[in-house]
């Protein structure tokens, strides 16, 4: 059995804020039939067993090998659930298609492709990238001039797609045929907990609670949200946290008189098969790639990863697959507008 190593933590987010990302991981074994699913994949008893061992040691013999001059043959991401399921996709059908890195480059040595990919939030992810426990921090969202500084003087980025954050509503909730907008001012009341029931959004609604659902509170969305809508005023305390924008999206899907942020992907992807939600203009500007692009649409953020340290060969070559056709249809296929044109 050819050994693909492309683990997906499945730590707690707080767990993976204390202990870091390379602390523990399960292994999915990649192959045609499961390289393109991002939340899971069949594990194979042998890459089960050693997975969780080789991920723990991954960022301190990536580390080492870096200080000896040895070939790095080890590639850790860590962060935003936005991009997650784009990278940990690649990751796989990079490691199908090759195994090996002397198949990539003949210049390379033999060694097994391992390619690690954890979840957690943009902003573990560039704690992660800060304290060396990733090669890579995941973003959705900008980077903070203090963050930069921390990387260091060797920061760089990579932006691999746009994504806005839709206001949806459940298909099935009658504000879907009764408008189509909302000010940001009506947004900020519902988001804010100010309305709590429809009728106070449009009398011709029935007196049903509204429900908010958001992305947790280490999530990118949340602070660009916050600073795109919000303002000064803070989110209610009685919204729905998620732990991913797929949750998200699955929870107003699921609950009629439900309302949120879901990011532009992941609204693509929940109406893939029928239409589940329904995303309301924000003062008057439709949430489409047109204004997504040329920024007349307020919500949105870059989905990028950012490093700290020189780029090791074997990480380039990573990095040129995932700017390459492949990445593109990729980014399409998860739903988000690619930020960049393909590689020869």
């Amino acid at each position: 059995m050819k050994k693909y190593l492309v683990a997906v933590l499945a730590l707690a987010l707080l767990v993976v804020a204390l202990v870091g990302c390379g602390s523990s991981a399960s292994s999915a074994s990649s192959s045609a039939a499961d390289s393109g699913s991002s939340s899971s994949a069949a594990a194979s008893s042998e890459a089960s067993a050693s997975a969780s061992a080789e991920a723990s040691a991954a960022s301190e013999s990536a580390s080492a090998a870096a200080q000896d001059g040895e070939f790095k043959s080890s590639i850790m991401f860590c962060g935003s659930t936005s991009l997650y399921p784009i990278i940990s996709s690649l990751a796989a059908s990079f490691t199908e298609e090759y195994d090996t890195w002397d198949k990539v480059d003949a210049s390379m040595p033999d060694k097994h492709i391992s390619i690690y990919v954890a979840p957690g939030g943009s902003g573990v992810g560039v704690s992660a990238a800060v304290d060396g426990t990733a090669d890579f921090g995941m973003l959705a969202r900008d980077i903070k001039d203090e963050e930069k500084q921390k990387l260091g003087a060797d920061y760089q980025e990579f932006i691999v797609a746009r994504d806005a954050l839709t206001v949806s509503v459940n298909a099935n909730n009658p504000i879907a045929e009764s408008m189509d907008n909302m000010d940001k001012e009506t947004i900020k009341k519902i988001f804010s907990g100010e309305y709590t029931t429809w009728d106070q959004v449009d009398s011709s609604l029935p007196k049903e609670n509204i429900n908010v659902y958001i992305r947790d509170l280490s999530g990118g969305a949340y602070e660009v949200f916050q600073k795109s809508i919000m303002g000064d005023v803070e989110i209610s305390g009685n919204a729905t946290q998620s732990a991913s924008m797929t949750e998200l999206a699955t929870n107003i899907a699921g609950d009629q008189w439900g309302i949120g942020y879901a990011g532009f992907g992941a609204y693509n992807k929940a109406n893939a098969d029928g239409k589940k939600l329904v995303a309301m203009k924000v003062d008057g500007v439709e949430a489409n790639e047109e204004n997504i692009l040329n920024g007349s649409y307020i919500i949105q953020r870059p989905v990028m990863f950012v490093t700290g340290k020189p780029i090791t060969a074997s990480e380039q070559a990573f990095i040129d697959y995932i700017f390459s056709q492949t990445g593109y249809e990729t980014v399409e296929s998860n739903g988000y507008i690619p930020a960049f044109t393909p590689k020869a």
